[in-house]
């Protein structure tokens, strides 16, 4: 049986609240996270239970892509930092990675299935290297002319932010409609993101995942 104690433990896994919760299950595959993004919903799951809760915030967040802004410190680092960047060349290790930060919503689970999705060409990742290892990236749902961010890390400065430069300079070459980031917080807030009624947003997601966009 699911309690409200469960749901309500899961909820505080991320920026979230009990409004927005719309179902709670067992169970996850693939097929049901895709339709779910497409509908704009999105899962988190329970840390040490086998429970999997859906959300859909209202309001949304987005990242406008041609309003977005790098802070001039920051443009400074892109530069001068050491980094370098690639697109897919560890979507697991990121995944990981940012779990070991938040294993309370990015459970095994998730990572299965995000990763089935992966193989698929519907999930991505942009990954951060500095002398070799893996010091930063995020990772994502793909939809037609959107790209649903889901987490980043940062083992490094910057690093977390330096994947996200180049993740919306990729989205802007190859024309995506939208950047979508769920919820607006400081650090997101800094680079533009706003928050729009979710009606809005429903109507931006239905008109742009119809797009065929390429990530890679």
């Amino acid at each position: 049986m699911v309690t409200l104690c469960d749901v309500n433990c899961a909820a505080r896994g991320k920026n979230s609240s009990m409004e927005e919760i719309v179902a709670v299950t067992r169970g996850l595959t693939a097929q049901e996270t895709e339709a779910a993004y497409r509908s704009g919903i999105f899962p988190m799951g329970r840390a040490g239970a086998n429970l999997i809760t859906w959300h859909q915030p209202d309001p949304r967040a987005i990242m406008p892509l041609d309003k977005f802004h790098v802070p001039k410190r920051l443009a400074r680092t892109l530069r001068h930092g050491g980094f370098t960047v690639s697109a897919d060349r560890d979507f697991p290790g990121v995944m990981r990675a940012c779990a070991a930060d938040r294993p309370v919503w990015i459970t095994p689970r998730l990572i299965d299935v995000y990763s089935e999705l992966h193989a698929a060409g519907k999930a991505h990742s942009v990954e951060v290297w500095k002398d070799g290892a893996l010091v930063g990236g995020l990772y994502g749902i793909h939809i037609g002319g959107v790209f649903c961010g889901e987490s980043m890390f940062a083992r490094e400065t910057d690093a977390s932010k330096v994947a996200l430069v180049h993740l919306v300079e990729r989205l802007r070459e190859r024309q995506f409609e939208m950047l979508e980031v769920q919820y607006v917080t400081d650090h997101l807030a800094k680079f533009g993101a706003v928050a729009i009624p979710l009606k809005e947003y429903l109507k931006r997601l239905k008109a742009a995942q119809s797009k065929d966009c390429r990530f890679a």
